[in-house]
């Protein structure tokens, strides 16, 4: 009974947050008449009105995100030509990220090195977990397979550690810069709001959701190695 009360709790751990995020983001992306623009037009105005016109605007198959090498406010087609709240909020959300690094923020600065960091991390760990089974045959050395287990096992929990550490730049980039841009600035009316500040809420936990579902996956190279 213990056991599986455990494992109810790990699945609502792992998949809560990643439902969360795609029920709320679903349930306002609606199109809306009265909204001028879409959310790569209002990315756009955001950017030319913050003196950030060098920040490009372009569509993404691979989540909405702001690129702070190549200068990039990348949104999902849907939030780039739609007129919801999904797609402004979504929008402003990764505006807030460029003002973040063309202000120095020291927090989105060390962010965006250890995301690469993580990146390599991650590779190494799926490298190293396709080298156990080949290194154990060939030396023959149970010792070098634990060695190279735990050095893909601390590479796998380092790419979540990061994400999970920088929740803070992403719930300023919500609840510090989006939202008083678009309360203040009028993009939203009040009856709006509180809708706003749960897709706000939903974007700032993206990551998280992403870096515990990344736990399946080294769940899944754990039993691939069991076999």
């Amino acid at each position: 009974m213990i056991l599986i009360l455990a494992l109810i709790l790990l699945a609502l751990l792992i998949f809560g947050p990643q439902f969360y995020v795609r029920h709320v983001m679903s349930k306002y992306s609606g199109q809306h008449e009265r909204l001028p623009g879409s959310g790569g037009e209002l990315a756009r105005h955001l950017l030319d009105r913050f003196e950030l016109k060098t920040v490009i605007v372009e569509v993404t198959e691979h989540g909405d995100h702001y690129d702070p090498i190549t200068r990039a406010v990348r949104l999902s087609r849907e939030n780039l030509e739609g007129r919801s709240l999904t797609a402004i909020a979504v929008a402003t959300h990764e505006v807030g990220h460029a003002l973040q690094h063309a202000e120095g923020d020291a927090m989105f600065e060390v962010r965006s090195r250890m995301i690469r960091v993580a990146t390599l991390a991650e590779k190494a760990g799926a490298i190293a977990m396709l080298a156990i089974p080949v290194l154990a045959l060939l030396s023959r050395s149970p010792v070098l397979g634990l060695v190279t287990l735990l050095v893909a096992l601390a590479s796998f929990l380092s790419a979540t550690l990061v994400h999970l550490v920088t929740l803070p730049v992403e719930w300023d980039a919500s609840f510090g810069r989006a939202l008083p841009i678009l309360t203040r600035g009028e993009y939203i009316n009040k009856g709006e709001t509180r809708a706003v500040k749960r897709i706000l809420r939903a974007a700032a936990l993206t990551y998280v959701a992403a870096s515990l579902t990344s736990l399946l996956n080294l769940g899944r190279w754990i039993s691939i190695l069991r076999r």
